[in-house]
């Protein structure tokens, strides 16, 4: 187990009991979950659950903790945003968050006969999670590559700096991809969809307002064009405007 400052080390699991009398065991008692946790959360979840078997969701009161854990930033931000960790500890971390993720990323994605997602919320919480964890892993990896270059100001220091930033705003796209499925969506799952880009593209801009967007207004023009939900289309509205703005002198 990784040993990160603040996180609880004496584990005790709440065992939920399915109507298939199947036992399911998770650490609701850990104040934050490390990457070793999810890795355990993420087996249970992708594999230990019959077909026939509904998942943890935020409706239920009786399982719906599990997925406020599953997706509650705090368990990264702990780590990757505590300075007094070494810069070089909290990017492998970040690492090991962003493997989790990825795996953890197809757990809510099953639809129904009519092409409608069965767990939209839980999905959409599962992306934001990672769509907030990504802009600290990169920025950590960039600010490693920084610290640990004989000459900062370096011309291949700074080229990979900008791949790297290349690749985390192409990994946005992605999310953008899913207007594509806007009709597999509940209302209240195109509006949180929507909200994601309000919050998490406009993180990214902030962060990195000098950075290439071009790639990303002309897919969220494409998407706006697509788009039927009123909620999707003022967040695509506004990136645009956004990416006009502040992204402008690389447009």
């Amino acid at each position: 187990m990784i040993k990160v400052k603040h996180f609880l080390f004496i584990v005790s699991y709440l065992i939920l009991t399915s109507c298939n009398s199947k036992n399911h065991q998770f650490p609701l008692d850990k104040r934050y979950w490390d990457p070793n946790d999810y890795d355990k959360v993420g087996i249970e979840l992708r594999f230990n659950y019959e077909s026939d078997e509904k998942l943890p969701t935020f409706d239920n009161p009786e399982n719906k903790i599990i997925v406020e854990k599953l997706t509650d930033e705090q368990n990264y931000k702990v780590v990757l945003e505590d300075d007094e960790l070494g810069l070089k500890h909290r990017n492998e971390v970040a690492e090991k968050f962003f493997a989790e993720w990825k795996d953890m990323s197809g757990i809510y994605t099953a639809t129904d006969r009519q092409d409608k997602y069965l767990y939209d919320i839980e999905m959409l919480a599962v992306w934001h999670f990672g769509l907030g964890l990504q802009l600290r892993y990169f920025k950590l990896g960039n600010d490693l590559l920084k610290e640990s270059a004989d000459d900062p100001d370096a011309q291949q220091v700074k080229s990979s700096i900008n791949s790297n930033v290349n690749i985390l705003i192409n990994n946005y796209l992605f999310y953008l991809d899913e207007v594509n499925n806007e009709n597999a969506f509940t209302e209240a799952g195109k509006v949180k969809f929507a909200g994601g880009i309000d919050k998490y593209f406009s993180e990214l801009i902030k962060l990195y307002p000098s950075a290439n967007y071009s790639g990303m207004k002309t897919k969220a023009e494409l998407m706006l064009k697509k788009s039927e939900s009123e909620s999707i289309k003022t967040s695509l509205e506004k990136l645009i405007a956004l990416i006009t703005f502040e992204g402008s002198p690389n447009l």
